[in-house]
């Protein structure tokens, strides 16, 4: 039988040297550090796939971004603006109109293409600072935690306590007292979404510290804050971007509510402010709700597919969508040396 030995090879790159086993006439990689783990990865030609393949995240993604290309045209695709009366009061859809006009004579297809513009900017934009606050306060609360830390449990309770919070009535009560702006709104919004972030991105730190690619990376000496920066956040990121598509349903919601009640911003036009103006000519003049309604529909519908179609593509544990099978992760076998 062969004594074990040790020897130091750099790889087929020229890389960083990696240290070899010999047992029994094989040479291996140790296992420890300085060697990367391949557990869980995948190919670049395996994840192309995968995002080929998900028609929900791919469907979801082209919805956005036709609402997306109408919100930016909206000047080119109706250059009268959204505020002039371009013909007769409650005219249903015609070759004119196409989607008739408004109790004001204000064409709805104008108003619809630059409401468009406030409603998903709030989407966005609230779900932008949300993720920036629960990235933040999630991944010190997780970092924290490992080592017991007390930040850990002071982070915990504010989370929950934002949690808790009856976002809808309070953004009601702080709209009503305050001058309704749509930044008013994304704030509002934004500062009570994060905690669904923060707890989730916690849970993902805790898990990933326990990797042995952070313990390599620890034990050569790299800084707590770059290994948080450098190997834990890239990989809790695709937990962040599902949340995060997620809120941009609903904080589109909640401010069509809010519109729908009289409580938005006045000074601009969106979805909700429309169904709140169509409100009295729901059986008269049905297309001034039910195009701004579908609008509504189809945003959130798109938001929640990219967010179920990121979900899948970015975890391993999904089934593949090109042959429905399960997905296992992916365990590259040791390359045996001669030597």
């Amino acid at each position: 039988m062969s004594t074990p030995g040790a020897a130091t090879r750099h790889d087929a790159h020229g890389h960083a040297p990696v240290t070899l086993l010999r047992v029994s006439g094989e040479v291996l990689p140790a296992r420890g550090i300085g060697v990367p783990v391949a557990r869980g990865r995948r190919t670049a030609r395996e994840a192309g796939s995968t995002w080929a393949w998900h028609s929900s995240l791919l469907t979801g993604a082209a919805m956005l971004a036709v609402l997306a290309s109408a919100a930016a045209l909206a000047d080119a695709l109706a250059p009268d603006g959204p505020l002039r009366a371009m013909g007769a009061p409650l005219q249903p859809p015609m070759p004119q109109h196409w989607l008739g006009t408004d109790d004001l004579g204000r064409d709805v297809f104008a108003r619809l293409v630059h409401g468009a513009r406030v409603s998903l900017a709030i989407g966005f934009l609230t779900a932008l600072v949300s993720a920036v606050i629960g990235t933040l306060v999630g991944s010190v609360a997780g970092y924290a935690g490992y080592m017991g830390h007390w930040v850990d449990d002071v982070l915990m309770r504010l989370t929950e306590l934002v949690q808790v919070l009856p976002r809808f009535f309070l953004a009601i009560v702080v709209v009503a007292l305050f001058d309704s702006s749509a930044w008013l709104i994304v704030a509002l919004l934004g500062l009570t979404f994060w905690p669904g972030t923060a707890r989730l991105l916690r849970a993902q730190v805790l898990s990933l510290r326990e990797r042995e690619f952070v313990l390599a990376a620890r034990a050569v000496g790299m800084g707590e804050v770059r290994v948080l920066w450098r190997h834990i956040l890239p990989n809790a990121l695709p937990l962040v971007l599902v949340t995060a598509a997620l809120q941009v349903g609903t904080a589109m919601l909640v401010e069509s509510a809010l519109s729908f009640l009289g409580l938005g911003d006045q000074a601009v036009v969106s979805w909700g402010g429309m169904l709140s103006g169509a409100q009295a000519f729901v059986r008269t003049a049905w297309w001034t709700s039910v195009f701004p309604g579908l609008a509504i529909v189809l945003t959130v519908l798109a938001a929640n597919l990219v967010a179920d179609g990121l979900q899948d593509a970015l975890d391993p544990r999904q089934p593949a969508a090109s042959d429905g099978g399960p997905r296992r992760p992916a365990h590259r076998a040791p390359r045996r040396l001669d030597g």
